[in-house]
């Protein structure tokens, strides 16, 4: 069990400028902090992430809305990381999520759905490193 995740903050919650809610429910639930940064990827940097997906068919559309704005990367600690902040940002489907969720509170939709968690702990391993060098990762709330 790793005690680290990823968390994206989409384009559309960046657009709509509730970086600052999302991440005080982030931290209010517990979770510290290690990195953060907003940037704007390429194409072939989105490709690069989320090659998984590669031969489904929401590929393209995954890559171009991840491209169309900046999002903000965070890497999160915390005792069971990837469960917890899984049931914090809620279902996929905004419409689905439980109330106080932070895709029922910013999502618009399926893919507006205002935030990416990690799904396992190889994988929020995986994330982290692809966007945060170790040297990057500094604990900012102790």
């Amino acid at each position: 069990m790793s005690n680290r995740t990823l968390a994206i903050i989409k384009p559309d919650a960046v657009e709509k400028n509730v970086i600052g809610e999302i991440i005080a429910k982030i931290t209010q639930a517990g979770f510290k902090v290690l990195g953060v940064k907003l940037t704007k990827i390429t194409p072939a940097i989105a490709g690069s992430f989320y090659e998984v997906h590669k031969e489904r068919g929401f590929y393209g559309e995954l890559i171009a809305y991840m491209t169309s704005g900046p999002i903000v990367p965070i890497a999160l600690e915390r005792e069971n990381a990837v469960e917890e902040f899984r049931k914090l940002i809620g279902a996929t489907d905004p419409a689905k999520a439980e109330e106080g969720t932070i895709r029922k509170l910013y999502g618009a939709g399926i893919e507006a759905n205002a935030i990416h968690g990690s799904d396992s702990d190889e994988n929020a391993a995986n994330e982290i490193a692809f966007f945060f060098a170790k040297s990057e990762l500094v604990n900012i709330n102790s």
